[in-house]
């Protein structure tokens, strides 16, 4: 890989043009020598310094992110704060995207990468990738919602679900647990409407085989290793 493309794709604040002025002051190392020429390639395993720091090669990053409510899963600046806007600066890069949405109004797991195989594998219906949401209901919930979202309840539009898993929160009668295998708009919310409730607190609190970190803070990202993000695509729980 050529060296200016390296730095700049780990560096959101170093463009290639940048790369170069500094690979022209001398101020860019590959393997403790000065670097002669910003084309110059470069292997991964190779030890790269800019201004003394060294810059280590991610070929992607997996952020974990527990999202607040009044932000919006979007990679487009506007009124609205975005997801992206919580990444810290030591975790940003170019092409970071939100894999999958949640509502303005919901609150948990969201996965940012810049990798778009894993994102489409994850998202893609044919993969019935699970998600686990906690929901915390209007009325008390109703344990007859068990059978009725096993079977796929047909909600508003006739729409037809896929068949998903809710169980009763043991310590809220107001509360469950609902996982999902499709993704479609607001579908917890018109699933809970369809079977005659509302929904007014959603988080979601896994995707794959993949928990929310429990010590993560609303607002808070972490990075995932390799091992966790493995189990992004899992169809099992995270134990």
């Amino acid at each position: 890989m050529r060296l200016d493309k390296y730095i700049s794709s780990q560096r959101i604040d170093l463009s290639r043009s940048d790369v170069k002025k500094l690979v022209r002051a001398g101020k860019v190392e590959v393997n403790g020598a000065a670097a002669k020429k910003p084309e110059m390639n470069v292997d991964p395993a190779d030890t790269v310094e800019v201004c003394g720091e060294i810059v280590g090669y991610k070929e992607h990053i997996y952020i974990m992110l527990n999202k607040p409510q009044g932000c919006i899963c979007s990679t487009r600046a506007g009124r609205t704060p975005t997801v992206l806007e919580l990444v810290p600066e030591e975790l940003r890069r170019r092409g970071l995207f939100p894999a999958g949405r949640l509502d303005k109004d919901t609150e948990g797991f969201v996965l940012i990468t810049d990798d778009g195989e894993l994102a489409h594998n994850m998202l893609a219906p044919s993969r019935h990738v699970p998600k686990t949401y906690y929901v915390r209901l209007e009325k008390p919930y109703d344990p007859a919602c068990e059978a009725l979202f096993a079977e796929g309840i047909t909600i508003d539009g006739g729409e037809v679900c896929l068949p998903a898993e809710c169980c009763a929160d043991g310590d809220d009668p107001h509360a469950c647990a609902l996982t999902l295998h499709e993704g479609k708009f607001h579908q917890v919310k018109r699933m809970f409407e369809a079977a005659g409730n509302r929904v007014v607190y959603l988080k979601r609190i896994s995707i794959g085989g993949l928990a929310l970190d429990p010590n993560l803070p609303l607002g808070g990202c972490l990075e995932l290793m390799h091992k966790d993000v493995e189990k992004l695509l899992c169809r099992g729980d995270s134990n």
